[in-house]
């Protein structure tokens, strides 16, 4: 049986906390030079920060206690509280879940798990790989990682079931592990594959007027952080849960596609190539996702009847998003962004010139930004303050919102993820084993692939 992420006390404490932070905030005098709404700004960031972080409630009533609380005490403008419904990266996230139900609908995305698992069966290693691969995959499919941990994991645990890896095997530890870290890390390198990613492309749209493109995105990041980040997996998995593969059971082959899995298919393959070529033809990543979730809602395409839509839409992660998103203006707004980015820059080690060592404290502060608030509310925290980050490492600020991937792609503590939690669980395996394999891979990305990406932005002239 799989650890609990923490003892029930841990939420409530970090819950008690939070409130006492930020009653603390509201009633104790500004410091010099922070007027009244700046600290109403901040105690709501600590409020909405701290009850994401302890998830003592779901993340959707933080927000709309967040925006309740915001326009009760008139923190900042209705236009600035409800700025994440505005984002592309909004409307990015709803056309994604659309097509998310259609995948699971149609059974398309069990079909491919299984169709590509299954072709990695010759050893414990490719068997692993095969995990990565398909984890990977399915990145690029659906945007919601506790989605495809949902999907998958039945399917990996069939998997260990069938080589004989019981409970508590290394072989079974291994394969749900491989499958939970490849599901979050190298999925970062994919824009709408990942919560953190479209909170950074939200906050820096509304706060600087900053345009992403989803190939531009993908070439940047994926070589190092999809790529090598995956390789990275299955080697330490292999490293740290060594095992070799049982006796086979018979296995049944995939069932045929369905003629409305088919159509699906199709719809993912044109929606896969716009948003990789958008660069090209300058249709934002959100419309293309918003056309191909409207498409899949057509009555006469077959996929998706409106009593699917009403009862397998995930609207809960539609507001924690908007939520979230809405952070990094309030703190612009209200002035407090502004106060966090002096103190931090008078700690960080940024200055001019000096590029490695500035890309070093960038992904240190969103590394540590990650096991302090947990890997979603990094970029919520970190861009409202790039624009002086940038200016004080002369660095341009399309790089320095970048580091932030780089930092939120590595985590030092399962905790910081929720779906790797929930893999374990699914998976009936320990967190312990996820903690030891999350500070193995996190040591040799600081190690290896931090210096890596820094290389390969530097040839694509991303510094200087």
């Amino acid at each position: 049986m799989a650890d609990q992420p923490s003892s029930p006390q841990v939420p409530r404490l970090v819950a008690g906390l939070t409130l006492a932070a930020s009653a603390a905030l509201v009633v104790l005098p500004p410091p010099e030079g922070v007027d009244g709404r700046a600290m109403q700004g901040a105690a709501l960031t600590v409020f909405a920060i701290g009850l994401y972080a302890s998830r003592i409630i779901p993340e959707f009533l933080t927000a709309f206690t967040y925006f309740l609380v915001a326009m009760l005490f008139a923190v900042a403008p209705a236009s600035v509280v409800f700025s994440g419904f505005q984002s592309t990266a909004f409307w990015l996230v709803f056309g994604g879940l659309i097509i998310g139900v259609g995948v699971r609908r149609t059974g398309l995305g069990e079909y491919l798990a299984q169709s590509i698992t299954g072709r990695f069966t010759k050893s414990y290693a490719t068997l692993i790989t095969g995990v990565v691969v398909l984890a990977v995959t399915m990145a690029f499919l659906m945007p919601s990682t506790m989605s495809r941990v949902v999907i998958m994991a039945p399917i990996v645990v069939a998997f260990a079931d069938r080589f004989g890896f019981g409970e508590g095997s290394n072989g079974r530890a291994g394969l749900i592990l491989a499958m939970a870290m490849a599901t979050w890390m190298p999925a970062a390198g994919i824009l709408p594959a990942h919560v953190p990613n479209l909170v950074m492309v939200g906050t820096a749209e509304t706060l600087y007027d900053v345009s992403f493109t989803y190939g531009t995105y993908f070439f940047l990041h994926f070589p190092v952080l999809g790529v090598l980040k995956a390789a990275l997996i299955v080697v330490l998995v292999l490293v740290m849960f060594p095992d070799k593969l049982r006796p086979l059971a018979e296995q049944p082959a995939p069932a045929p596609l369905s003629p409305q899995a088919r159509r699906m298919a199709i719809i993912l393959a044109i929606t896969l190539a716009l948003w990789m070529t958008d660069f090209a033809h300058g249709i934002s990543p959100a419309w293309v996702s918003l056309g191909a979730g409207l498409f899949c809602l057509l009555p006469g395409a077959g996929l998706i009847p409106p009593s699917s839509f009403n009862k397998d839409m995930n609207f809960a992660t539609v507001f924690y998003v908007a939520g979230i998103i809405s952070i990094g203006p309030m703190l612009a707004d209200t002035g407090i962004g502004e106060v966090l980015g002096r103190y931090i820059l008078g700690v960080l080690p940024i200055e001019a010139g000096a590029d490695f060592g500035n890309f070093l404290s960038l992904v240190g502060l969103s590394i540590t930004t990650g096991v302090a608030a947990t890997t979603p509310a990094v970029p919520a925290v970190i861009t409202p303050l790039a624009a002086d980050m940038a200016a004080a490492a002369d660095m341009p600020l399309f790089s320095v919102l970048m580091t932030q991937v780089v930092g939120y792609s590595t985590i030092i503590f399962p905790y910081q993820v929720p779906p790797v939690i929930i893999a374990c669980q699914l998976g009936g395996v320990s967190v312990k084993a996820a903690a030891r394999l999350a500070l193995a891979i996190a040591a040799v990305t600081l190690v290896v692939l931090v210096p890596l990406n820094y290389l390969w932005w530097s040839l694509l002239g991303y510094f200087g």
